[in-house]
């Protein structure tokens, strides 16, 4: 056995279905649930915990309201989701890397802000 992970998002895992039929055809394909509101506050408290060491949140109340804000963006992304399926009838995803990508995207622009302010 082995385990092959692709995003959805993008065209890598469709040019790599049309090259190698058999990812798709010879495997069980799982697709993951939503990850709950506790699980993303989590995960965002989690890389988000080194702005409070380095001193560049205040304290971990501030942590707490900002990691909840993040869970709250990338659920509520799931609705406009919807949306644009319903009116557009294309597809968007919305993955666990792309929430890693704007806990990144954050602290990046929380760092360039600080650095051009100070």
């Amino acid at each position: 056995h082995f385990l092959l992970c692709h995003s959805p998002v993008g065209d890598t895992f469709r040019i790599r279905g049309r090259k190698f039929p058999a990812l798709i055809s010879c495997c069980v394909v799982d697709e993951f649930m939503p990850w709950p509101r506790d699980a993303l506050d989590g995960v965002a408290k989690r890389f988000l915990i080194d702005l409070v060491d380095a001193g560049n949140l205040p304290d971990e109340n501030m942590l707490g309201i900002v990691a909840a804000n993040m869970a709250e963006v990338h659920l509520s992304i799931d609705a406009a989701n919807r949306s644009f399926l319903a009116e557009e009838r294309r597809y968007n995803y919305t993955t666990p890397k792309s929430f890693l990508e704007l806990i990144s995207f954050y602290m990046k622009m929380l760092g360039d802000r600080q650095s051009s302010a100070g």
